[in-house]
């Protein structure tokens, strides 16, 4: 029994680790620093994918946003073009209500999106209503941004419904200026063909 025991506790106390969250504030003081206001002000560019819950790519996108910080809200206006043709808009009123923590709103948010930021990174928890085959469902968002140096974002949010992860949407984002965007569209006209 004693060596049941013995061999069973260090293995629950493995599961235990490999099960750990990440915190935001494991990200205290990481450069660059991601002031949000700051990085969506003017105009971005994102390319994405979304995953369903097996890996497999179901959509590629790409969005073009819009932001306005007026010192107190930050308005986001973001275009979805996607390979299947369809288009679709969203636009975000975002408010920084603390030193780290954030609230945003947008018409198809369930509620308030609440947002926190620790040196490089964002953590942002929301309920989006996703419209699939003609249906609404709430889906649980837990969206995570990563700033990288040269000013890339890189963006991983995972989708559950009831607890269980029904996919993964990542995305980068880029300051559009005319070398870097010129690049990033020859990398993307290269692999397509």
């Amino acid at each position: 029994m004693k060596k049941i025991l013995f061999l069973i506790l260090p293995a629950l106390g493995l599961l235990t680790v490999g099960c750990s969250k990440m915190k935001i504030e494991d990200f205290e003081g990481k450069q660059p620093k991601f002031v949000l206001e700051q990085y969506f002000s003017g105009k971005t560019r994102a390319w994405g994918i979304v995953k369903d819950r097996f890996g497999n790519i179901r959509r590629q996108f790409t969005v073009d946003m819009t932001g306005t910080w007026d010192g107190q809200v930050l308005t986001l206006d973001e275009s979805f073009n996607y390979d299947d043709g369809e288009t679709d808009n969203r636009v975000w009123k975002i408010r920084k209500i603390g030193a780290h923590d954030y609230e945003g709103e947008a018409e198809d948010v369930v509620g308030k999106a609440v947002g926190k930021a620790y040196g490089s990174a964002l953590n942002w928890s929301y309920i989006l209503a996703l419209k699939i085959s003609g249906r609404t469902w709430n889906v649980t968002f837990d969206d995570w941004m990563f700033l990288q140096p040269n000013g890339v974002l890189f963006n991983s949010a995972e989708m559950s419904k009831f607890g269980i992860t029904i996919g993964e949407i990542t995305l980068f984002f880029k300051k559009p200026d005319e070398k870097s965007q010129a690049s990033v569209e020859d990398i993307f006209a290269v692999a397509a063909e």
